[in-house]
């Protein structure tokens, strides 16, 4: 018997409601005291395709999606055809009746099959409900649920509680009486067969209270703490539930959530917002992002603190909207025209999410600048239960840099301000307008220390670009060098950064146990960087393997420009889909391979290193 260690995938067409019955088991198993890591692949259609919801359950904390799958809930051909690559040895799939299975293809891989009447059966129990049979047939995934609490072992009244819970309060007791039958039948036909299912959930004694959060939740929770009033957004996938989110918690924590017309409006509205001293961001894909690049410009000229959400998925032009990638951090290190200061950071993992945006809103204040947050669709929809001691939220504090106290305002002379004053670290005294002893005018022109448009003097603008550009100096004190996984001594280094973070750990501990030394270094701050401390650390790796989500290897080049070290290796993914940890062992294995047949130098010869995965569209050329 295999306890709590256990990943179960619920596949069919969208419409069918793969996340509802996913997320309803997760609260289920979360509420009992087991940890859950959920992911979900779907396309961008609302009815018809292939989806699934991915969830993976441990007594322990988990932070990444695992590499084969034990218990599969089908509900359509493209579920068991799609997923017969993943499905591990001595696994399972629960279907109903009617949906044919090739018997040999899983006798040959050795998995089960478990077939029931779910749909007839939610026929029989709708008819009395009164329900339409388009609805009743939705039970089925009500009685997949029942089915999987019996193979696993884990107790019915904790799916009983959700259910009670989901269908009760909202659509009447008819209905969720309907859904505890349907839930309850599958449950006792699915018990004849436990002994046949080697993995079992049994919650702990004493469980602990947790959160169930998403990469945007945990992101939108950051911004709040931070004390963010206004978010302006236009809805672009996969970043629209941000703006979901804040506007659901609106009235409880005071906030404007604002859906404008269009991108453009949108960082105008927080531009605006942060002029005046409400701190405010906007959140959008990279799409989005393109139509803000003029006005992103506009803050760092005016020097006006800003937090943007970039949450990427594959370009260019619509690309693939629910897909995941890390092909933007080239683009926001470099939009706009001409060069002005601005930050960049990628969280890594869901409680990343909030720490990082919260600390987002301090650097944006402190600096004067733009931050730029870059995350992702696997990680803005990715769901993790979350402790509350790993969120302290009476712990964060807001810092606001150089902005000047009514005191400090009323001992300065009129006409004494000066906005834009030379300073020696690039940051100048700033006030929130109103005050009559700080008036000043913000233009999108080069300006004086005043605020004022000039006959475009040389030596000023020399000054004012001079000052602005001293920022950098001043904020890579604050950022923070990589981060080490692993073994220090470990001839192998693999490079990552964001949402990465944690599916390369775990493929380095998963090396390690094969016996391949490898270690791990991962960027959360990205830009701007000391350069000689980084060069230090990359002088660490003596054999460096980028790993990124994008065809060109960003950030290896971002490394390359600024401290002069080459990556000896890519192992490269843009196929709109996350990365594994089994790839990542699996590149990592061919490399050391490769050694015994190929010299150094004929390696480091080649452009990069081209890896072909069976399961994957591809990954790199």
């Amino acid at each position: 018997m295999i306890t709590n260690n256990l990943t179960l995938r619920i596949g069919g067409e969208a419409g069918q409601g793969m996340d509802t019955s996913g997320a309803g088991f997760a609260r289920a198993l979360v509420r009992s005291g087991l940890h859950i890591f959920a992911h979900s692949d779907f396309m961008s259609r609302i009815r018809g395709g292939y989806n699934f919801y991915e969830l993976r359950v441990s007594d322990q904390p988990i932070y990444a999606p695992d590499d084969r799958v034990h218990l599969l809930l089908a509900f359509s051909p493209d579920a068991i055809t799609q997923s017969l690559d993943v499905l591990a040895p001595n696994g399972a799939i629960i279907h109903d009746t009617s949906l044919k299975v090739d018997t040999d293809a899983l006798a040959a891989r050795r998995v089960k099959s478990f077939a029931f009447p779910f749909e007839a059966k939610a026929l029989e129990v709708g008819r009395p409900a009164g329900m339409d049979p388009k609805r009743a047939k939705l039970m089925t995934n009500t009685a997949a649920l029942g089915a999987t609490a019996a193979l696993t072992r884990f107790p019915f009244e904790r799916i009983a509680e959700v259910i009670t819970q989901n269908f009760g309060k909202k659509k009447g007791s008819a209905i969720a009486e309907a859904n505890l039958a349907m839930a309850r039948w599958a449950f006792d036909e699915a018990s004849k067969y436990a002994d046949e299912f080697a993995w079992k959930l049994v919650p702990p004694a004493n469980g602990t209270n947790r959160m169930i959060l998403t990469g945007n939740q945990a992101l939108a929770l950051g911004a709040i703490v931070a004390g963010c009033k206004l978010i302006a957004a236009y809805p672009m996938t996969p970043a629209t539930s941000i703006i979901e989110f804040m506007t659901a918690q609106s009235k409880r924590f005071n906030l404007v959530t604002k859906q404008t017309e269009d991108e453009i409006a949108a960082i105008l509205y927080a531009i605006g917002a942060n002029q005046v001293g409400v701190r405010a961001m906007c959140a959008t894909s990279g799409g989005g992002f393109s139509l803000m690049v003029e006005a992103l410009g506009m803050a760092g000229m005016t020097e006006t603190p800003l937090v943007v959400v970039d949450s990427q998925r594959p370009g260019p032009s619509t690309g693939m909207p629910t897909r995941t990638g890390q092909g933007d951090l080239l683009f926001v290190m470099h939009a706009s025209q001409d060069e002005f200061p601005r930050i960049v950071i990628a969280p890594g993992g869901i409680e990343a999410c909030y720490f990082e945006t919260a600390r987002a809103f301090n650097l944006a204040e402190k600096y004067q600048c733009p931050v730029l947050v870059l995350t992702d669709n696997f990680q803005a929809f990715s769901t993790r239960s979350v402790g509350v001691e790993e969120l302290p939220f009476e712990e964060f504090k807001i810092e606001r840099g150089k902005t000047l106290t009514d005191a400090e305002l009323d001992a300065l002379q009129p006409g004494e301000y000066k906005r834009y004053a030379i300073t020696d670290d690039g940051i100048s005294p700033r006030a929130i307008p109103g005050h009559p002893n700080a008036v000043d005018t913000s233009t999108s022109d080069e300006h004086t220390e005043y605020g004022r448009i000039e006959d475009e003097d040389a030596a000023n603008r020399v000054a004012q670009h001079s000052k602005r550009m001293r920022k950098l100096e001043t904020i890579k004190r604050e950022m923070r060098m990589p981060e080490w996984y692993g073994p220090a001594d470990a001839p192998m280094t693999l490079m990552g950064w964001g949402s990465t973070r944690y599916v390369i750990r775990q493929a380095v501990d998963a090396l390690n146990a094969r016996g391949i030394v490898v270690n791990a270094l991962h960027f959360t701050d990205i830009y701007p960087l000391d350069e000689q401390q980084l060069a230090r650390e990359l002088a660490k790796a003596r054999y460096l393997i980028d790993v990124e989500g994008n065809y060109t290897g960003q950030l290896a080049q971002v490394v390359r420009v600024y401290t002069g070290r080459a990556v000896d290796n890519k192992i490269l993914k843009y196929d709109g889909r996350p990365f594994t940890s089994g790839e990542i062992v699996d590149a990592v294995v061919k490399m050391t391979e490769d050694e015994g047949r190929t010299t150094k130098d004929e390696r480091l010869a080649a452009d990069a290193f081209v890896l072909r995965h069976p399961s994957l569209v591809t990954m790199g050329e």
